[in-house]
């Protein structure tokens, strides 16, 4: 049998000595991550750190200056982020961005769409995800944008599994939530990760992204700094200082403000 820590596995996706600038602002620097197939890596870091903009290069919505990114064997640095999504990558996006005049259920169906001649198994998720998230089985015929920011990340983690990806990338899941809410999405990525799910997921809450993840990645102002099993990362005394409640060193901000 296989060990995470088996090199000659070759990763789902790998990152690999990416740049990224923003005109002349430089973001990423030489950024390498690997994510295997069944795994849970969570990409760290504070704000400017590049967290973000390593998950947008992954979905085509930002271009690699140099590196490759590769989803299977497959490169796939420039492609449209709907050629992306295509290959069996699926998104959940910082900031939910649901589609505000559809019915819940309807913004469930899109992220099925592929999938849509498969009624009987689009069904049964259906049903699974109004089973995961009581919530939106209570307003599947509410309108998403009348939601609470709790509810529509909910419903944008229950699009993204309709999607039944190879790899979902989820961004911020945490943010602007309230402790009640950050619990029950958690809960569901925990249920994923049980179910074989590989996940990419960039978050400002170490501590529990920790918890979640097989591995992890530490960001700061574009390089990657520590990475390692989560285990061993949430036991880093430097990692407890700077992410799990400690003042942490001084930062040094990022050019141009920019919050990568």
């Amino acid at each position: 049998m296989h060990t995470l820590a088996d090199s000659s596995i070759r990763p789902l996706l790998h990152i690999d000595a990416v740049d990224v600038h923003y005109g002349a602002v430089q973001a990423l620097f030489g950024v390498s991550i690997e994510v295997r197939a069944g795994e849970v890596v969570s990409v760290l870091g504070g704000n400017a750190s590049g967290k973000s903009t390593t998950l947008k290069s992954v979905l085509g919505l930002v271009r690699p200056s140099k590196g490759r990114i590769v989803l299977d064997g497959k490169e796939i640095q420039g492609l449209r982020p709907a050629d992306v999504i295509d290959l069996g990558v699926a998104s959940v996006p910082e900031g939910r961005r649901v589609f505000p005049d559809m019915s819940v259920r309807e913004n469930l169906l899109l992220g099925a769409y592929p999938r849509r001649r498969d009624k009987a198994a689009v069904a049964a998720d259906l049903d699974e995800v109004f089973q995961a998230f009581p919530r939106l089985a209570e307003r599947r015929s509410q309108l998403a944008g009348t939601l609470s920011g709790g509810e529509q990340q909910m419903l944008a983690l229950g699009r993204a599994w309709l999607r039944r990806a190879r790899l979902v990338c989820i961004d911020e899941p945490s943010m602007g939530l309230s402790p009640k809410f950050v619990d029950a999405v958690y809960e569901v990525l925990f249920r994923w990760k049980d179910a074989g799910q590989t996940i990419l997921l960039v978050e400002q809450n170490a501590r529990i992204a920790l918890e979640l993840a097989d591995r992890a990645y530490v960001l700061q102002h574009g390089h990657v700094v520590l990475h390692g099993r989560a285990a061993d990362l949430a036991a880093d005394p430097a990692v407890q200082e700077a992410y799990l409640g400690g003042e942490g060193p001084e930062m040094v901000p990022a050019p141009n403000g920019q919050d990568a």
